[in-house]
């Protein structure tokens, strides 16, 4: 397909996407509305604050979880819109679905009897993880949302970074995701610096994508999931930039960039369970491929 990455991606997302998402890439590249992008999310949005229906779409059927609560703060977030009424009955939603220390399961026991993939557990007593808080309670900060359930989950991010010895990926997503909203950013910075020590010296990043067969993937990943350099520090200010040199982000982006597909969209690099996951997903990561580049100074057209 001709055309500049743009355009081959607007072709993709009108042919394959939600509306949620031909929404936000309306707004994100052909200057359409955050109304719009609201009026879309609402569909999602279930009595008790929190979001379901697939929004996150590893996980389906119509009860909230604190995942899909999680995608739809990102997605206020990106069309500036993280705050008022909306995010006040989130919260009060994730004060309702917390653990015991104030933290977040991945994953409610409420989903049971709906279609999942394979490889999320569903337990009856789950704990607190802060693969599901930490981007939750960075992004509230980000946004100077104060309300009651911040502080204890707060504490628990804290606990969970620090004591961060071994880890994987998207842990480390939920990581940087937390110290880059959290307010102590001299704490931060000191926590973000051994956090991308972590990283390289147990080679959770691929550094030079022509030699990527030599990278371990972590356990219990898709054969092929790896991860760059620009998965971890999606904007320039991120802190997880400061993990990486000029060169080895150039590297990234180019592999990024390299990554559309014939169709127009980016590939999805975690385990498929079922054809429509696949399907809403890769509209997703296209969006956020785009605007990753964009976000870095890259060309999309």
């Amino acid at each position: 397909m001709a055309g500049t990455p743009l355009a081959r991606a607007e072709h993709f997302i009108w042919l394959t996407a939600r509306v949620l998402e031909q929404r936000r890439f309306a707004y994100h590249f052909l200057g359409g509305g955050a109304e719009a992008v609201e009026a879309a999310l609402t569909a999602y949005l279930n009595e008790d604050g929190g979001y379901g229906h697939a929004l996150e779409p590893d996980l389906r059927g119509p009860v909230s979880q604190p995942l899909h609560a999680g995608h739809a703060l990102r997605v206020l977030d990106s069309i500036g819109r993280c705050g008022g009424l909306r995010v006040e009955r989130i919260c009060r939603y994730l004060t309702a679905v917390s653990t015991h220390e104030g933290a977040l399961p991945a994953v409610h026991p409420s989903v049971r009897g709906y279609p999942v993939a394979p490889f999320v557990e569903i337990v009856d007593r789950p704990r607190g993880e802060l693969l599901a808080t930490g981007p939750v309670v960075g992004l509230l900060h980000k946004n100077q949302v104060w309300h009651a359930w911040l502080f204890r989950a707060t504490d628990f991010c804290w606990a969970a970074v620090d004591a961060l010895e071994k880890s994987h990926p998207y842990e480390v997503h939920a990581a940087v995701a937390f110290l880059d909203g959290v307010p102590d950013r001299a704490r931060a910075e000191a926590a973000a610096d051994r956090l991308g020590r972590l990283v390289r010296e147990r080679r959770l990043v691929v550094l030079d994508p022509e030699r990527i067969d030599d990278h371990p993937v972590a356990p219990g990943y898709a054969p092929g999931e790896h991860h760059f350099p620009h998965d971890y520090a999606r904007v320039p200010d991120s802190l997880a930039r400061r993990w990486f040199t000029d060169d080895e982000m150039a590297r990234s982006l180019d592999h990024l960039a390299a990554e559309q597909g014939e169709d127009g969209g980016w590939p999805v690099t975690w385990r498929q369970w079922a054809p429509g996951t696949a399907l809403e997903s890769r509209p997703v990561v296209t969006i956020e491929a785009l605007r990753t580049l964009r976000a870095h100074g890259r060309g999309i057209g």
